[in-house]
């Protein structure tokens, strides 16, 4: 028996409740793919509050706790500056709103590309910290021994190719990568050692459609991709983007909805209402009896 986390109306807070649903595993996960096919694509999305985990968690087969969180929720320019403490909170939050779906969480950037021991230790902190089951880190081929050592140790690895953000300082952008031959190479080269390595699954990011294709065909774990190719083993988006939260919203995202205008309008409403004194009233006030 898992554990879900609903909010008490009488109180505001979060009191456990039981579900019954045994939350999926990671080798659950990694079992979708199988002889090279993946009959039923994981679905993934970003989460970083327990609320928002209870609300994506039953139609989600992995939360993923992104460090886009450094861009979202504390409207910072990049990931770079996000730090373990960051994704441990959050991590933590989503753990405890969610009971179904796998929650991973990204290592932040500094995190773990020192030496294998530097990201078991950060790794292990993280786990023990927010229960999360798994971690995500960025880089092919130079990565590949740090992801052996952690798989080796108990430590699930998502691995993540292509456009990798915590790099953009040296890519010099967020566009898209694989338009060249040395370029497509060396992204199905890096998927290939992260697969070889043991990573259960592998996100692709921002690459051109032929060479997601390619990298999805190389590789006997799930791929999971993101401005990638549909023929991915799985998909994610930020959960932001995809709810239209967000005024610029990347090429490769599709909006289910607008929630900034409805948000902004019920905000104006509210507004309206204090200004005049209509809001509180006798439904939102207390009498004497």
């Amino acid at each position: 028996m898992s554990t879900t986390f609903q909010l008490d109306t009488a109180t505001s807070r979060a009191n456990p409740t039981p579900q019954p649903m045994r939350r999926l595993t990671v080798p659950k996960l990694r079992a979708r793919k199988q002889d090279g096919v993946t009959a039923e694509p994981l679905v993934v999305l970003t989460a970083y509050t327990a609320r928002q985990a209870q609300l994506l968690d039953e139609h989600c087969d992995l939360l993923l706790v992104g460090d886009s969180l450094g861009q979202v929720i504390y409207g910072l320019p990049s990931t770079v500056p996000v730090t373990l403490e960051m994704m441990a909170n959050h991590a933590a939050a989503v753990v405890r709103g969610s009971y179904h779906a796998v929650v991973a969480v990204d290592m932040p950037f500094g995190s773990y590309e020192g030496s294998p021991q530097q990201a078991f230790e950060s790794a292990a902190w993280l786990m023990k910290q927010s229960g999360a089951a798994a971690v995500k880190l960025e880089g092919g081929e130079v990565m590949a021994e740090t992801v052996a050592f952690l798989v080796q140790r108990g430590i699930p690895v998502i691995g993540h190719v292509g456009l990798t953000p915590q790099a953009v300082n040296v890519l010099g952008g967020y566009g898209a990568r694989g338009r060249t031959d040395a370029e497509a190479d060396k992204i199905v080269g890096d998927a290939k050692a992260l697969d070889k390595a043991g990573a259960f699954a592998i996100v692709v990011e921002g690459v051109v459609e032929p060479i997601a294709v390619a990298v999805t065909q190389a590789v006997a774990c799930p791929t999971i991709g993101i401005g990638a190719s549909a023929q991915c083993d799985g998909q994610v988006l930020v959960t932001e983007d995809m709810l239209g939260l967000f005024e610029r919203v990347p090429r490769f995202v599709k909006r289910y909805e607008n929630l900034a205008e409805t948000i902004s309008a019920a905000a104006g409403h509210y507004a309206k209402e204090v200004r005049e004194r209509s809001f509180p009233g006798p439904e939102q006030t207390y009498g004497s009896e």
